[in-house]
């Protein structure tokens, strides 16, 4: 069958790239998210360092600020509860950012990753002017979806808060913890894989935030189950990569060279040692599952509105097609061709 003007003769050019023009299976989005960090990983390293940094910064400043005093001191039972609860904060307070981190850069790179589906070579300046002319709807989504999110985890968990604030009895405290925190966990497993899409739609579609939750919706519809496992998979290589196998020289370093810090310069020292190596494991880390959230997005445009095969009958779009702009964008969404 003769391909439209201006496209690639060669089917393997499309079908064997770093992100195949197909929808994908789970394992091919995970592989086409790191292929996608290696057309250019000085673009999208750097931009993922820029934000891991200000997350990572801001979390140890926190940490030395209401723990480091604390183990100045003795170790008292009472400052070790105070500094375990701390911790536990600072690291739920921790994921919470970077998790932000990981809705904005999904956002910021989707042009990137849009570039690489259509078989076009990296261009940093197209990349980043598609995503820089939303950088306010971008941030208000990714605020709004963080809060929905810890709102449907927190929320069943008030009556357990409030049952301890009061000190009732121990029973209603079991029961509320029983019901609250499931319930919460629940919520927030089926909310995620409903709204991660929107921020690659408002991107890729100029759209705005209420419209973007919409079309997240929409393209989930019929397909949390696999959205879910998507993101699970992703979760799991995350936690490993993230939180074990980038952070072991590091933490190896602390070991040996920080094990007794209690203040002063040395914990300064071992504080700064461990947030170059967070630092390094979410550079990496969080392109990975941006990567996989605007492929996701994609991907669902294609199994749901048919967007590799009304691609492949127009002619091949221009550069300046796919710079988020103007009427000639590959990505805007036809009435016909919404979701039902």
């Amino acid at each position: 069958m003769p391909r439209p003007d201006g496209w690639d003769d060669d089917p393997a050019a499309l079908l064997g790239g770093d992100v195949p023009f197909r929808p994908l299976s789970i394992v091919e989005l995970l592989d086409a998210s790191i292929g996608g960090i290696r057309r250019d990983p000085r673009f999208v390293l750097g931009l993922s360092a820029l934000i891991s940094t200000v997350v990572q910064v801001a979390g140890s400043v926190a940490a030395y600020s209401f723990i480091g005093r604390d183990a100045r001191g003795d170790v008292t039972p009472d400052v070790l509860l105070r500094s375990v609860g701390g911790q536990f904060l600072l690291t739920a307070v921790g994921l919470v950012l970077s998790a932000f981190g990981v809705l904005v850069l999904a956002g910021a790179l989707a042009p990137y990753f849009g570039r690489a589906l259509l078989g076009r070579p990296p261009d940093r300046r197209l990349s980043w002017r598609a995503a820089r002319r939303r950088p306010g709807p971008l941030l208000a989504l990714a605020l709004l979806i963080m809060g929905m999110v810890l709102a449907a985890l927190l929320l069943p968990a008030a009556p357990l808060v409030a049952a301890l604030a009061v000190e009732a009895h121990p029973a209603v405290i079991v029961v509320a913890g029983l019901i609250g925190l499931p319930l919460g966990i629940a919520l927030t497993v089926w909310l995620y894989p409903k709204v991660v899409l929107a921020p690659p739609a408002l991107v890729l579609e100029r759209t705005g935030v209420r419209a973007a939750l919409g079309r997240s919706r929409a393209l989930a519809r019929r397909s949390w189950g696999r959205t879910f496992w998507t993101l699970a998979v992703t979760a799991l290589v995350t936690a490993f990569m993230g939180f074990l196998a980038l952070r072991i020289p590091f933490l190896l370093v602390q070991l040996i060279f920080f094990r007794n810090a209690t203040g002063g310069v040395p914990l300064l020292l071992g504080l700064a040692v461990d947030t170059l190596g967070r630092i390094v494991a979410w550079s990496v880390m969080l392109p990975f599952d941006a990567g996989v959230i605007a492929l996701l997005y994609l991907d669902q445009r294609m199994r749901r509105e048919g967007l590799d095969l009304d691609l492949r009958t127009r002619p091949r779009p221009a550069d300046e097609a796919l710079d988020a702009g103007g009427d000639a964008d590959p990505f805007a969404v036809r009435t016909a061709g919404r979701p039902s």
